[in-house]
């Protein structure tokens, strides 16, 4: 059985592609065979890492889904061998079309029957996001009948509203029996780790490549200090 991780979120700028390539280190430190797959048409972050060799696949055509250009994902996903993982990194501008086409051709059932598991991994920014993240995920869990794990990203802001957190949320509290479980991103400071994370997806290397690169040795540390952290924070989810 292979494991098919979607990331999905109509939010765009929320950091979708950094949960794309923090599962794909992971998965590649964890001896597993990955198969990458970006099909953002705007913003192919996630294609841009060459430690990855990411297959760019453009689905959309205008604003719908090219049902052609998606049997070529399907192809991809039905091919893999077993214990694999594949990660796919969605784009905001495809959400809504390649949400509407798994669930009507069933795609999430033919992949099961196939024997391949399949998990939606979405997005929870704070900040002035918060309320269209939270808006995508309840559109999800709506959706699709898949293990759902949920990306706590406070680098925005903290995670809160009116004064509650986000395990106090309806969202969370009505479905929690649907959730996989809460991956919580490493907050650190902005002016320090903050920025060495961002020169780090920016540059799209991985943090294996920043240890091995001419790097200031502080911010090798701090790097370090954030994948160990974020490592022990994905094994306790259970990945």
């Amino acid at each position: 059985m292979a494991t098919i991780n979607m990331i999905l979120q109509g939010k765009g700028g929320v950091g979708k592609s950094l949960v794309a390539s923090i599962l794909t280190q992971h998965f590649l430190e964890s001896g597993k065979d990955v198969c990458c797959v970006d099909t953002d048409p705007v913003n192919a972050t996630f294609a841009g890492y060459k430690k990855f060799n990411v297959t760019a696949l453009d689905i959309m055509n205008d604003n719908d889904i090219d049902s052609r250009r998606f049997d070529q994902l399907v192809e991809l996903m039905m091919a893999l061998p077993d214990d694999s993982e594949m990660v796919i990194d969605n784009g905001a501008a495809t959400f809504v079309p390649l949400a509407s086409y798994l669930a009507d051709n069933d795609v999430l059932g033919l992949l099961y029957e196939s024997g391949h598991q399949v998990n939606i991994h979405s997005v929870i920014t704070g900040g002035q996001a918060l309320p269209d993240t939270l808006n995508g995920l309840r559109s999800i869990i709506n959706t699709f009948e898949v293990p759902i794990y949920v990306w706590l990203n406070r680098f925005f802001g903290q995670i809160v509203m009116k004064g509650k957190s986000f395990e106090e949320f309806k969202v969370y509290q009505n479905n929690v029996d649907r959730l996989a479980a809460l991956v919580r991103i490493p907050q650190k400071k902005k002016e320090t780790f903050g920025k060495d994370l961002e020169n780090l997806l920016t540059s799209k290397i991985t943090f294996q490549e920043a240890q091995d690169s001419d790097l200031p040795i502080m911010t090798r540390q701090r790097l370090k200090m954030f994948w160990n952290e974020m490592k022990t924070e994905l094994v306790t989810c259970g990945m």
